[in-house]
């Protein structure tokens, strides 16, 4: 999944060594509009700007202007590096029948995974969808927001996606034989003592 079409699901494909087929995966990234060429034109325009602007200060002999000019490029480049690095930032969101599989990729490389059972799972978006609307998901008394940097329509076809998905999962467990999910609930009980 790209990050230009972050939220949308690739539905019902089999995960290797499973039995239950993925209902929904997605990939959330946050977006960079400003390419690497785009990066390096705008920083070559203002390096040309700064320069020819510190030495036409230089030649009026306001020679402090032009370390000022330098620092501008400096901080420019910095805060450049620190945008697209946090926008290394990945979110995978795997829907299957047996499981919901959250795992957030930092831009420092660092990994956590949440898993929850779908049939106890709930999304909930802020409404009115706006900038600053979460998506939560729900279970048991634990939360987690999912998606701060999608737009909002993202967001809104983000939590469609999920709860359609959730549905299917459900719809699937309540088609499974009795035994069948009295064994999947004690296995869950299991694995959140």
């Amino acid at each position: 999944m790209t990050s230009s079409s972050p939220c949308r699901p690739e539905t019902l494909v089999e995960r290797e060594g499973s039995e239950s087929p993925v209902l929904f995966d997605a990939v959330l990234a946050p977006n960079r509009s400003l390419g690497r060429a785009g990066f390096i034109a705008v920083m070559a325009g203002v390096i040309v700007i700064s320069i020819g602007l510190g030495v036409f200060f230089l030649l009026q002999g306001a020679w402090p202007v032009l370390g000022f000019f330098g620092l501008d490029i400096a901080l420019l480049y910095i805060a450049f590096r620190l945008s697209y690095r946090s926008g290394r930032l990945r979110e995978t969101i795997r829907v299957s029948a047996d499981e919901v599989v959250v795992r957030r990729i930092a831009p420092n490389g660092r990994t956590m995974e949440w898993r929850f059972n779908p049939y106890w799972l709930r999304v909930a978006l802020d409404d009115p969808v706006e900038h600053h609307s979460q998506i939560t998901l729900t279970t048991h008394g634990r939360s987690l927001v999912i998606g701060p940097f999608l737009a909002p329509e993202e967001r809104a076809t983000l939590v469609q996606a999920l709860r359609d998905a959730l549905g299917e999962a459900n719809r699937r467990y309540a088609g499974a034989p009795l035994e069948e999910q009295e064994i999947e609930a004690s296995e869950a009980a299991t694995r959140r003592s």
